[in-house]
């Protein structure tokens, strides 16, 4: 045994396994516990000195342990890897001596683990191997066999392997590749490849190993129908329907399966549903598609976004009335089902549809759609009228338009923390046992229950440890037993880069718990959190300082309660209830704590608080003569300078050209602010520094949302605006999703909305992905119903992100459509009506313009066009057709030859502007 522990002290890990086969069983047991003290003991060590023991010690408390369950936690201990070679073979020759039956338990729960890299499951297809036991197939190892699988084909001796080849001579392929499509997520690997027409990626492998029979054929079908089916992340869609395709399913499987291709047409993403469609029509054609299956799947697909399902659904219709004129009565009311779809193009060709076949007779077919026709715009009503008569009269308004906004948000008053250890105990478990701390990272953990719960939490612990230390730390170690950092402690020293609420509490309890030697905490304190590199990990910086801060107050007992918490949900400090905290300090001769006051200043809501300085002078110490200046200078933390950029230029050359020659991002910068860099600790002092926005690739980009950056600074979304625009740029562009999730938070912060915070929202509403567009609209709705929103001022930063190349017009227009449907059409018309003529001067129209003016066409339509002419009321009284236009480059679009979406929606808004003119909205 002391030779096994000198080896491993001095990271000879190639000796470890003869010296552990040398030990009995006694003797192994023995050793362990030495090893598990070895291991609490590295943890404290510098990383290069717990590197060279690492690979040593995994092996060897592997091969010590007697039992099964033991072995397999040891094996997968996050804090036992290592950067280099993986040390399993030398973990297989140390367990050479074990039972087969041994092995495989071990085998199945490491498969139950998430280990899931090509190495892990190298390793236990070795046991499985040696123990001659059936492969686990779990969802962990079925992931790292399919990476194992990718990536081996890279390292043939003659280049590079195909695919198939790896599947054909794995043995564990059969039970194995079904797996994937059992799975709640694919793996990354899986759906791969080199070129759109490479042939050399899984779902051709996959249809070659089920012609030769190694897979059932008819089992991959099934699986693939019954995933595209249930729906799922659209890149797993596209691979089991690339599956599907390769299969060449034959006409009585399509025959069978018919309510499936119905149920994908109906709700599939939009390649899949098109797929389905497809085997509709061939259904169809060959006459297995009854016209009640054909009337159902139609009134679901017509009720879809996407514009070419819609389309091919009609033609589908069309086909099916042309064939069979007796259908007309079950298939029309369903193409009527179109009049309501946003597109007018399609509601034309719908339309159309029923003029062709709509049957002399029939009056109780022709009142069902002429009530359906009153969906239709002013756009159709002549088409409509000479179709059926007078449809849909407009009855005279009761009253002027009323926009439809939701009401603006209200101010929720925190709970008083939590009193009693239960609850407080029930608080601190909640939070922390809604991640696994089993091996986790700190980078891996987000704030779960955000700020306020946290806020509550971490005041709670403050003032419970004062006056109930020994219940409390009795019940928190009973509550979370089992949780990693109670047993072991907190592993590593946090960074500002990985800092969330919860590493925070968890650092807190810690301390309390004495998992962190009070020396730690001294030197947590003293060190400097701050970073210059973003202002990501400034934000964090924040909270890292104050949680240091916080696990001295609960281990020395020093102070009653913590200032910063906020009174509101925003992370808002209401300033004289700050008075009286610390006017309860100053009664107590308690001192306050750096980071904790200078958090409660960047809280405490400013204006209308002069009674509140005044107050604060009125203590006579001076962190009160800090809150008065404070308040009575009512700026913000770091004053936002506008950018020079304008969208108004004349229009020339291409808008392409434009911005390959102009600059290829919007960003702002900010001043300095000194009082920061003087008065706060150094922590703080980047908030205070003059900034310089980069687009250069931050690794904050993409991470878990974190709810204390919007609650770090609740009074100055511009400055908070402009510090996160990098993250909204790149969420425009390339980004991943929910870059845009701070947007609605954002518009409660106080402070001005300014030029930061509608540039923001310009990005958002014209960001990559939907859900990042409907956040963006969220927060435009919620700052219209502020009464803040300035649309002339979001509508010319849209035209310059426009005009940059920065925000794609398609995208822009979705997110306008989206809002409009909440009722806001004046809201978002005035928008428009800023953004148009910057589109309107290009020489050749961007993707998307059609769809914008469709948009804008609606809300004019329904809102009536007051307040959108340059021109003010002057310019209205003309409608666009003397002096000042309303919408410049309008009536000159609108009045070009063809019949392009964008010409007709055009000239459908310029009717509208002049309909409404002088008769307010109609």
């Amino acid at each position: 045994m002391t030779d096994l522990l000198t080896a491993v002290r001095a990271g000879q890990h190639r000796e470890v396994p003869a010296l552990v086969l040398r030990l009995d069983r006694a003797g192994r047991r023995a050793a362990l516990a030495e090893l598990k003290e070895l291991r609490k003991e590295a943890r404290g060590w510098e990383w290069q000195r717990q590197d060279k023991i690492r690979k040593a010690l995994h092996v060897a408390g592997a091969g010590c342990h007697t039992g099964a369950a033991g072995c397999a936690t040891w094996i997968g201990g996050r804090d036992l890897r290592s950067w280099s070679r993986s040390p399993y073979p030398l973990i297989l020759v140390a367990l050479g001596d074990r039972d087969p039956a041994w092995l495989g338990e071990l085998a199945h729960r490491l498969a139950a683990k998430s280990l899931n890299s090509e190495a892990e499951y190298t390793f236990i297809s070795e046991l499985v191997r040696m123990a001659g036991c059936p492969i686990p197939t779990t969802d962990s190892l079925v992931e790292g066999w399919a990476e194992r699988m990718s990536t081996a084909r890279w390292h043939g001796r003659s280049g590079r392997v195909p695919l198939v080849n790896l599947l054909r001579s794995d043995p564990h392929v059969a039970v194995l590749a079904p797996r994937l499509f059992e799975m709640r997520e694919l793996p990354s690997q899986v759906g791969w490849y080199d070129t759109p027409d490479s042939t050399d990626h899984w779902p051709a492998a996959l249809r070659v190993l089920a012609e030769e029979g190694v897979l059932d054929r008819s089992q991959l079908t099934e699986r693939c129908v019954t995933r595209l089916v249930r729906g799922g992340k659209t890149g797993d869609q596209r691979f089991f329907l690339t599956v599907l395709q390769q299969l060449n399913i034959t006409e009585d499987e399509e025959r069978d399966r018919l309510r499936d291709w119905m149920a994908m047409a109906a709700d599939g993403i939009s390649v899949v549903a098109s797929h389905a469609q497809d085997v509709l029509a061939r259904l169809d054609a060959r006459g297995e598609l009854s016209t009640g299956d054909l009337a159902e799947v139609s009134g679901s697909v017509l009720f879809r976004r996407e514009k070419k399902l819609v389309r091919g659904q009609l033609i589908l219709l069309g086909k099916a009335l042309s064939r069979d004129a007796s259908t007309v009565g079950e298939l029309l009311p369903v193409v009527a089902e179109a009049f309501g779809h946003e597109d007018a193009a399609l509601q034309e060709r719908a339309l159309k549809l029923i003029a062709r076949h709509l049957p002399a007779d029939g009056a109780p077919l022709r009142e069902e759609l002429a009530f359906a026709a009153g969906q239709l715009g002013p756009l159709h009503r002549e088409a409509v009228t000479a179709l059926f008569g007078a449809v849909g009269e407009e009855t005279p308004a009761d009253g002027p338009y009323e926009e439809l906004l939701p009401p603006v948000p209200v101010l929720s008053r925190l709970d008083p923390a939590p009193g009693r250890v239960a609850e407080l105990v029930e608080e601190v478990a909640a939070q922390l046992k809604s991640r696994s701390w089993q091996g986790s990272t700190p980078g891996a953990l987000a704030a779960a229950s955000g700020i306020s719960a946290f806020e509550r939490t971490l005041d709670g612990l403050v003032r419970v440890a004062r006056t109930d230390r020994a219940e409390l730390t009795e019940a928190l170690r009973e509550a979370l037993a089992g949780v990693w950092f109670v047993e072991h402690g907190i592993e590593q020293l946090p960074e500002p880069a990985y800092m969330t609420t919860d590493y925070a509490l968890a650092l807190v309890v810690a301390s309390l718990l004495g998992q962190v030697p009070y020396q730690d905490v001294v030197e947590g304190k003293n060190r400097w959190t701050g970073t210059g590199t973003c202002a990501h990990a400034a934000l964090n910086g924040v909270l890292l300082a104050r949680a240091w801060e916080a696990a001295g107050d609960v281990a020395t007992d020093r102070v009653p309660f913590l200032l910063a918490t906020p009174t509101w949900h925003t992370g808002s400090l209401d300033a004289a209830e700050l008075v009286e905290r610390l006017r309860t300090y100053q009664r107590l001769g308690v001192a306050p704590g750096p980071a904790d006051f200078s958090q409660a200043l960047l809280r405490v809501r400013r204006s209308g608080a002069s009674e509140a300085a005044e107050a604060a002078e009125s203590l006579s110490t001076p962190e009160g003569d800090r809150l008065a200046a404070w308040i009575r200078a009512d700026e913000p933390v770091a004053p936002v300078l506008r950018h020079g950029l304008t969208s108004d230029r004349p229009s020339a050359g291409n808008w392409w050209q434009r911005s390959a020659s102009g600059v290829r991002h919007v960003l702002l910068a900010t001043r300095e602010r000194l009082v920061i860099q003087q008065e706060f600790p150094r922590s703080f002092h980047w908030l205070g520094r003059p900034h310089v926005p980069s687009t250069r690739e931050c690794y904050h980009w993409g991470t878990d949302q974190c709810p204390h950056w919007a609650a770090t600074l609740p009074e100055d979304g511009e400055t908070l605006a402009a510090w996160l625009m990098p993250d909204l740029l790149r969420t425009a562009d390339e980004g991943p999703r929910g870059g845009a999730w701070f947007l609605p938070p954002l518009m409660e912060a106080g402070g001005e909305a300014g030029v930061a915070v509608h540039l923001a929202l310009a990005y958002g509403l014209g960001a990559r992905h939907p859900e990042d567009r409907i956040s963006a609209v969220d927060a435009l709705l919620v700052l219209a119903a502020q009464g803040r929103l300035d649309t002339a001022l979001l509508g010319r930063e849209l035209g310059v992100l426009v005009d940059h190349d920065l925000v794609k017009v398609n995208r822009l227009a979705d997110a306008a459509r989206t809002a409009a449907a909440t009722g806001a059409y004046r809201t978002v018309l005035g928008v428009l009506a800023k953004v148009l003529p910057t589109l309107l001067a290009y020489e050749k129209a961007p993707r998307g313009i059609g769809d914008l003016l469709a948009v804008a066409a609606e809300c004019a339509e329904r809102c009536g066009a007051e307040g959108i002419g340059h021109g003010g009321k002057e310019g209205m009284a003309h409608g666009g057709t003397e002096g000042i236009e309303p919408i410049p480059g309008l009536a000159a679009t609108a009045g070009r030859k063809g019949s392009s979406q964008t010409v007709r929606q055009a000239a459908r808004l310029q009717a509208a502007i002049v309909g409404h003119s002088g008769q307010g909205p109609r």
